[in-house]
């Protein structure tokens, strides 16, 4: 009878943290992230982004779960867009070159998801 009641037990807590899932993927939000400096667009620029942050991990590639380049659609700004997410904390990181002033530049922000589904644009500064 022990044995049985441990089981059950044991089910019921897995149950219980695979439906208190946050942070990643399998969701129905998307992040589009716009990496700008100085309030210019910055095109081809790299955007990270690290799952369950809310500070910079690193500022190497192997430090952030998925990457994109900033690309032009239609008019829009180039950004990118990070799609399939869930509630939670994420924190995008931004590489790239402004060739308005010849340098590199690089930064990034938290952005946290609060809603079941839909998306939420966010401006990345970048700076020397």
């Amino acid at each position: 009878m022990l044995k049985k009641s441990i089981i059950v037990l044991c089910s019921c807590l897995i149950v219980m943290l695979a439906a208190c899932k946050k942070n990643g993927t399998g969701g129905e939000n998307t992040i589009a992230a716009f990496p700008k400096h100085h309030g210019l667009s910055i095109p081809n620029a790299t955007v990270y982004i690290k799952y369950g942050a809310t500070e910079l991990p690193g500022v190497n590639a192997s430090d952030f779960d998925d990457s994109k380049v900033a690309e032009r659609e239609g008019s829009a700004a180039p950004h990118v867009h990070f799609e399939g997410l869930l509630k939670g904390d994420y924190y995008i990181y931004a590489v790239g070159f402004d060739s308005t002033i010849n340098e590199p530049v690089r930064g990034g922000l938290s952005v946290k998801i609060t809603s079941k589904s839909g998306e939420k644009n966010v401006d990345i500064p970048v700076t020397e």
